[in-house]
This record gives C-alpha cells, sequence and structure tokens, in this order.
C-alpha cells in the first residue's frame, strides 16, 4: 500500500526540520513547502533546500509571495530591527515585532491548496506554544480553528471525501523536548539555519530564535552542530 500524503510546512529551521522528521516516522508520504515570502533574508532557503533533499521528499515546492508588500515585521520590514539580547531570559512573552502579520494563516492557506490537489488529507506545522508563546498564530485554539474552517472550504471537505487534519506535534514541547525527538529520528540540525539576523550567512548568536535554540541544545546536552566549524 502507498503510504498517505502529507504537506509538511519546511522552513529550513530547527522546529519544521524535525516536524518533517516526525511525519516521514508516523508513515507519512512528505511533500515538503516553503515560501520566499520578503523575509530579511534567504538563508533559511537554503537550509530547508538541504533539509528536503537528505529527506527524500516527494516534491519540495518553493512558494513565492511578497509580504514586504505590507512590512509590520522586523522579519519584513528593514526599518523594524531584530531584537538582540544577552541571554535567553531576556526574550519578552508578549507578541515581539519578529510576528509577521497573519503569515501562519497565509502559509496554512497555500498549504491547504496543494494537499486538496494531492488528495492528501494531512498538513504538518512546527507551530509552538511554548518558547513562543506572544505568536497568536502558534496556539492550539487557532490551529483548531484553522482546521474546522479547511474542513468548510474545500471541494474535498464539503463532498465528505477527505478531512483534512492539521497535525501541530510540538505545540506543547520544550525547544529542549524538540531537540530530543528529532534526534531519536537521526536528524541532522546541521542542515539546519534558524536566525533572524544572519550575519554573512552565520547565526548572529543573540536573536530570540538563537537564543531559544542554543538554550535548548544546551539543556539537552549536546553541541549544536550547525555552530561547527567551517572547512
Amino acid at each position: 500500500m502507498s503510504k498517505p500524503k502529507a504537506v509538511v510546512l519546511l522552513s529550513g529551521g530547527l522546529d519544521s526540520t524535525t516536524v518533517l522528521a516526525i511525519a516521514r516516522a508516523e508513515g507519512h508520504d512528505p511533500y515538503a513547502l516553503s515560501f520566499r515570502y520578503g523575509q530579511r533574508h534567504t538563508v533559511e532557503l537554503d537550509a530547508a533546500a538541504r533539509v528536503a533533499a537528505a529527506a527524500g521528499v516527494s516534491a519540495h515546492v518553493v512558494a513565492d509571495i511578497d509580504l514586504r508588500a505590507f512590512g509590520g515585521s522586523a522579519l519584513t520590514d528593514d526599518s523594524i530591527a531584530v531584537p538582540h539580547h544577552d541571554s535567553a531570559d531576556d526574550v519578552a512573552a508578549d507578541i515581539p515585532v519578529t510576528y509577521v502579520p497573519a503569515r501562519n494563516t497565509i502559509f496554512l492557506s497555500f498549504a491547504l491548496a496543494w494537499a486538496e490537489t494531492l488528495g492528501a488529507a494531512d498538513v504538518f506545522i512546527g507551530v509552538n506554544a511554548l518558547d513562543y508563546s506572544g505568536y497568536p498564530d502558534c496556539r492550539p485554539e487557532y490551529i483548531a480553528a484553522y482546521e474546522r474552517m479547511a474542513n468548510l472550504a474545500t471541494r474535498a471537505g464539503v463532498e465528505g471525501t477527505t478531512r483534512l487534519r492539521i497535525h501541530t506535534p510540538l505545540i506543547d514541547l520544550t525547544k529542549a523536548q524538540i531537540i530530543e525527538r528529532g534526534l531519536s529520528l537521526g536528524v541532522d540540525y546541521g542542515l539546519t539555519h534558524s536566525c533572524y539576523d544572519p550575519v554573512a550567512e552565520r547565526a548572529c548568536g543573540s536573536c530570540d530564535s538563537c537564543l531559544l535554540r542554543a538554550r535548548g541544545f544546551a539543556e539537552v546536552g549536546v553541541t549544536d552542530p550547525a555552530l561547527r566549524p567551517v572547512g
């Protein structure tokens, strides 16, 4: 029997790479979806390509969207600086300026369209409600609401041929728990990139994402392979 197809949102970061491994481990045939959305840098897309190739996905699509047309985020507007801190303890719990307005809603809509085209009933997304509790589109209630909407908005849902399910396997995990799960599945985190504000394609080490990633690896007691020397 063929494996059920699943669309996996893949940014090239630690979380989405772990989710891709989980989707495959759970018996799905993954189709990876990344976005060139006007983000501050495209280093993450290079990482997504590496991850997708290593995972042997059935297809990897990079969709183009220009969210710079709206701005409103440090990731899509050069006039808004990416915050930097000395410690992960300094990362604020409120909605940060790195939040991209409606990004997950937009990304999930593309994933929904591709899933329906593929005849897939499953979409995987690496949202997390612990380390990024300030992001409104990473909460369980948001995902549940979107799933309900998705099953009202598609031909497959209306005709009852397919009921879409949005999988969020990381939503209640700490960064350390996510890393442990990925390592147990053989994920090579050296292929990934998480930094919001890289310098010459190297992680800055002081943005929110870098600090939370570093704390996760420290709690696991493992050196982050993405920090290994070049050459």
